[in-house]
């Protein structure tokens, strides 16, 4: 079978690097902005997901209504009305892609860098059809909205790259409560956790991350960042928190709630206890959520042979 065209151009993009030394002084401006808690605010973490993807409804909905309307008769007031929203609508939609987009692998930015371009693109065009409509030259107003919306595809075709491809914006601790099986498991002797010290174990081949307090309280989260997998257990430990070594966001160990962004998930945590000198957790239902998932009223073959070890 030929290769599919589309996704080997994208492939090559991914790998592209001679816009690499722009990408890292776009960076470092956009995480040099002074935002203060707003940056939090545009990752979405009080909404539990990115925001930039909501926000894009607004432009992107504005303007395929508009060239709708474009195609009929008698209808350019409405048309000039919702070509106005959608520009209004685009300058809070790309400060939150940019935030996302200044924590991101570069692999990712790569991708990025050209989906921000095609929307960029695709606001320059709209601002000429506003102009062209104000002007009274409908026609011209017209083409530069069909222009513009054709750009506003490639960087819909980009982005969805970026959220499925690349899961830029996925949760990446999502599948722990789906493969730790129910049941208490024992990582190892208490001696084996220094007090205030991040150690990293491993229970249904998913890494946990350990830290026993100097008081004697263990906490145990999914050590891999639900941001980007970024390795927990190579993190600071500090304030009852830990913070990601990759992109800075910041969980409690007592519950993992994400108490700083990127990360917009909590990472998966658990109840431990000590059975004979040995530290045993066990995953802790969160959001309703079970642990080891059931099928047709069964335990998957995940859980077999994985009950309560205490």
């Amino acid at each position: 079978m030929r290769q599919n065209r589309v996704l080997w151009l994208l492939d090559r993009l991914e790998r592209e690097a001679r816009a690499d030394a722009v990408i890292e002084t776009l960076r470092r401006g956009v995480r040099a902005l002074p935002l203060g808690g707003g940056r939090d605010l545009l990752h979405g973490r009080w909404l539990g997901h990115p925001v930039h993807p909501l926000l894009v409804q607004v432009p992107i909905g504005s303007w395929l209504s508009a060239a709708v309307l474009d195609l009929r008769p008698g209808r350019s007031r409405e048309s000039r009305l919702l070509v106005g929203v959608g520009l209004g609508a685009a300058a809070p939609s790309a400060l939150a892609g940019w935030v996302d987009w200044a924590e991101l692998h570069r692999r990712q930015q790569r991708v990025g860098l050209v989906h921000a371009l095609s929307n960029t693109a695709a606001v320059g065009l709209y601002a000429a059809s506003l102009a062209c409509r104000v002007k009274g030259r409908e026609g011209a107003g017209r083409a530069y909205g069909f222009l513009g919306l054709t750009a506003v595809g490639i960087g819909g075709m980009l982005g969805g790259h970026l959220a499925y491809r690349q899961a830029s914006g996925a949760n990446h601790a999502e599948e722990v409560p789906n493969v730790v099986s129910q049941g208490w498991h024992r990582i190892g002797a208490v001696a084996e956790f220094p007090a205030g010290e991040a150690v990293r174990r491993s229970v249904d081949d998913v890494p946990v991350l350990v830290v026993r307090e100097t008081g004697g309280a263990i906490h145990a989260l999914a050590e891999r960042c639900s941001h980007l997998a970024g390795p927990l257990s190579e993190g600071t430990v500090a304030d009852g928190c830990v913070r990601c070594p990759w992109h800075g966001s910041v969980f409690r160990l007592s519950d993992g709630w994400n108490v700083r962004g990127p990360a917009t998930a909590p990472q998966p945590s658990f109840d431990t206890r000590v059975a004979d000198g040995h530290v045993e957790v066990r995953l802790r239902h969160q959001n309703g959520g079970e642990p080891a998932r059931r099928r047709n009223g069964r335990r998957s073959e995940a859980a077999h042979g994985h009950g309560d070890r205490g």
